[in-house]
């Protein structure tokens, strides 16, 4: 139990619905909205989803200190992973006009075309459709606030697991 406040389990709880919810409204933007994702948006959205899944599993086991300390480095980890790749993406979209890199293939090709590495390398380069903005709220694209939310959750991830 937390000492004061979330018991773990709502503390879990709360860190799985933030991921679902992201998940939902990035879904909603792609299907009513019709704003296409980007391959760094898709990888985007396997990292919440993984530490979504994270949040979910520790939040069914209530781990004990160590299994916390396991679930929170966990959910920390995926967490920075996704804020490097939302970092990738906004530094390509304030590069100027003249340096934003060519489109590139669509993910589905790249990933029948070319082995997994290479798609993985291809993808975290960038393109010019990663360099797009379609959307901004309160001034900042997606990819802004995506980097802002990944690390809050990570740092709520460590805050979960030091309150074990």
């Amino acid at each position: 139990m937390l000492k004061k406040g979330l018991p773990a389990r709502g503390g879990y709880a709360l860190g799985f619905l933030v991921c679902a919810g992201l998940l939902g409204y990035a879904y909603h933007l792609q299907f009513a909205l019709h704003l296409e994702p980007c391959p760094l948006c898709i990888f985007q959205r396997l990292f919440y989803a993984g530490a979504g899944i994270v949040f979910f599993v520790a939040m069914l086991h209530n781990p004990g200190k160590i299994g916390g300390m396991a679930y929170g480095l966990l959910g920390a980890l995926l967490s920075l992973g996704g804020a490097a790749v939302a970092g990738r993406q906004v530094w390509l979209q304030h590069l100027p006009a003249d340096q934003v890199p060519e489109c590139g293939p669509g993910l589905d090709y790249m990933l029948d075309a070319f082995p997994l590495n290479q798609t993985l390398r291809m993808v975290l380069k960038g393109s010019g459709e990663c360099a797009k903005v379609d959307w901004r709220f309160l001034g900042f694209s997606i990819a802004e606030w995506s980097l802002l939310i990944f690390v809050l959750l990570a740092f709520y991830s460590l805050f979960l697991m030091r309150k074990r």
